[in-house]
Formats: C-alpha cells, structure tokens, sequence
C-alpha cells in the first residue's frame, strides 16, 4: 500500500497539529511539504520544525498527494479548498466548511453542480472521533439508555458542538430545528492560553454561550459552552444525554437491566502519559488515552497503538488516513460534506440567535 501522502497549505497555529501527527506516524503519513506564502515563512518553519517547505504551488501539485490540508484563516478556508480542489487534489480542511451564509451557498453549489462530482473534501470536524466522545456515542448506540430524548453538553463550541449534539441525539443531517440562546460574561481567572501560562492570579471577561436546540423529532440539546473550557484546569467539560431507560453523565452509566431493576456502571479511562521537551505548557505533558471501558465493555482503545498523541491529535489523524483511503477510493468520507454543511449552518444560526435575541427556525432546503 505505501504510505500516505500528504501537503500542507498554511504555517499557522493549527497546521502544526498536522506536523507533529506526521511525525508521530512516520510509517503511515508522509509530509511531503508545506506551503507557505512568504519564503521568510517557509525557511522559518523549515529550521524550528525540520520540514519541508515551499513557496511553490507547482512544486505542491506535482507531488500529486493524496490530499492537501488546508489549514488557513477561516475566512479563507472556503476559497483555499475549492482552489486546490480545483487543481485536482483531495481537500481536508479545517473547520468550519464556511464562515458565513454566503460562503456556505458557495461551497454547496461548488460541491452540487455537475462538473464537479469528482471533487472530493473532507472537513476536519474531529470531535466525534475523540477517543472520549467515540467511547461514550459507542455506548449510547449499544441501546443500553433506550431512545434517546435529550442532552445537555458543554464540550465544545459551535460547529463542533453541534456535530455532537447530533452524534449523540441521532439526529440525521437534514432534520430541522429552531435555536435559541444567549451569551453570558463572567469574570475567570487566568490559566492557560495557546501559548502561555498565567499563575498570578489575573482575571478576564469570559464570554459563556447558552442554547437550546428543539428538533422536529421532539429531541431537545441543552448546549452551554466557555472556551476556556478547552485549557483551564478550573473550567471542565460535561455531558448528560438521556434516554427512556437510562442516562449517562460524564463517566457515570445509569440504566435499568432486563429485569427493570436499577443499574449503575462508571466508565473507566486508562491514560499514558508522556513527558515532552516543549516549551509550550499546553503540550509539556500529553495524555493519551490506552483504553476506555464500561464494566466488561471495551469501548475504545487504539487500533494503532500507542503514538504519543493527545485526544485532539489522535481524532486528526484517524481523519487523515480515512481521508487518504477516500481519495484513493478505497472508503467512504470519513465525515461527509452533508454532515459539514449541517454544522456550519447550525453555527450561523446560533450566532444570529444570540445577536437578536430570537428563536431561529432552520430551512436547510432553501438556504443551501
């Protein structure tokens, strides 16, 4: 089979993510280079990453990857992605799949129009395939709650939210439903930011987003969310979801058995942690997750072994390769472009919710 080849368009913040997967599974993924705009840029991130890198969109093409990462502001990602799907490479982009209505029509009608079904993009939405989520929907589809009704979480924001609000449910795609919400500020003390972090105790305004999301189908989700939830070791995350015959909280399984007698179960996390030499606090340690069990149950473990990723990294890559094995032809997208376009429209409209302050109904038909 050989290994799977790949480009990275961007030099940002996030396409580092992509660099240290590559190099965490230099048996499977290879990192043929990374485009950068400026050569400044690229002999920058070519000397403290030890990559390759070019100014050269030529250069890019010609290697004739399986796919190109595009990894840029995400203003530019619809735009980015639709110029390199137009030079014939596979697109796994990072999220949203657009920013905004307009752009989200765009790239619709990029993806709906005749000449264009050999095009193929994958947006990066990770966090269903984040051994944590990956577990906890596992057992949810098990059947074990009975049919879901409801769920209140607070994991992550927006577009990422909404694609576990759905996962979660089992809410197809192409269900409407109206979203109503609000935005809070709350004075938080300071701990870490991407690159920094902060004992001495200051404070800032943190901005905390609640929504209802109430589906056609009667399925209700609760949605409550901080992004300081995704460092601060003083703002954790939560999930309930409930079903006819049990909920799950976080790492707490409650359910009736066969007999209609009350059970209960905790899901436990067996981690590896490792020690690094980066400088950078948020990614000094990583914690990787070497099995998720439920009684008995194996819910997760790794398929490929232990590779020194973190939750985060380990979702990327198993989107890498199943968008390496989709342009190939040899599997289906890893995460369709329906289900990307059904978050990024739930993200517009809850930004529109909480502006004006009114319940917003969905017509997904007629804003596609």
């Amino acid at each position: 089979m050989g290994k799977y080849h790949f480009i990275i368009i961007g030099s940002g913040w996030r396409s580092l993510y992509y660099v240290r997967i590559a190099k965490a599974m230099s048996d499977i993924l290879c990192l043929d280079a990374m485009y950068c705009r400026t050569q400044e840029k690229a002999d920058k991130m070519a000397e403290e990453f030890g990559i390759h890198t070019t100014t050269s969109i030529e250069e890019c093409v010609g290697y004739k990857p399986d796919f190109a990462v595009v990894a840029v502001n995400k203003t530019s990602i619809c735009d980015v992605s639709i110029e390199w799907m137009d030079r014939g490479i596979t697109v796994l982009s990072e999220t949203p799949a657009a920013l905004d209505m307009d752009s989200l029509k765009k790239l619709y009608r990029y993806h709906m129009s005749d000449d264009k079904t050999d095009k193929k993009q994958v947006v990066a939405e990770q966090y269903r395939k984040y051994p944590y989520n990956k577990a906890r929907i596992k057992l949810v589809n098990s059947g074990v709650l009975g049919d879901i009704s409801c769920l209140n979480i607070s994991l992550a924001h927006e577009y990422h939210g909404f694609s576990l609000i759905r996962a979660y449910l089992g809410i197809k795609p192409d269900e409407n439903y109206t979203v109503s919400g609000k935005i809070y500020e709350f004075p938080t003390t300071q701990t870490l930011t991407r690159y920094d972090k902060f004992t001495d105790g200051r404070t800032a305004p943190k901005k905390r987003c609640v929504a209802a999301f109430e589906f056609e189908s009667g399925k209700v989700a609760w949605y409550d969310f901080d992004s300081e939830q995704y460092r601060s070791p003083i703002r954790k995350n939560m999930i309930k979801v409930q079903g006819v015959r049990g909920e799950l909280i976080n790492d707490e399984l409650y359910y009736l058995d066969d007999k209609n007698e009350g059970q209960y179960q905790k899901i436990v996390t067996d981690v590896n942690v490792t020690h690094t030499k980066d400088t950078n606090p948020n990614l000094s340690t990583v914690r990787e997750i070497e099995k998720i069990m439920c009684g008995e149950n194996v819910l997760y473990e790794p398929e490929l072994g232990l590779r020194g990723l973190s939750e985060d990294e380990t979702a990327i890559a198993a989107l890498m390769m199943g968008t390496a094995k989709y342009s190939r032809g040899e599997a289906e997208s890893p995460y369709s472009m329906e289900d990307a376009f059904a978050d990024a429209y739930a993200a517009i409209l809850l930004d529109e919710a909480v502006r004006t302050d009114n319940k917003i109904s969905s017509c997904i038909e007629n804003n596609r």
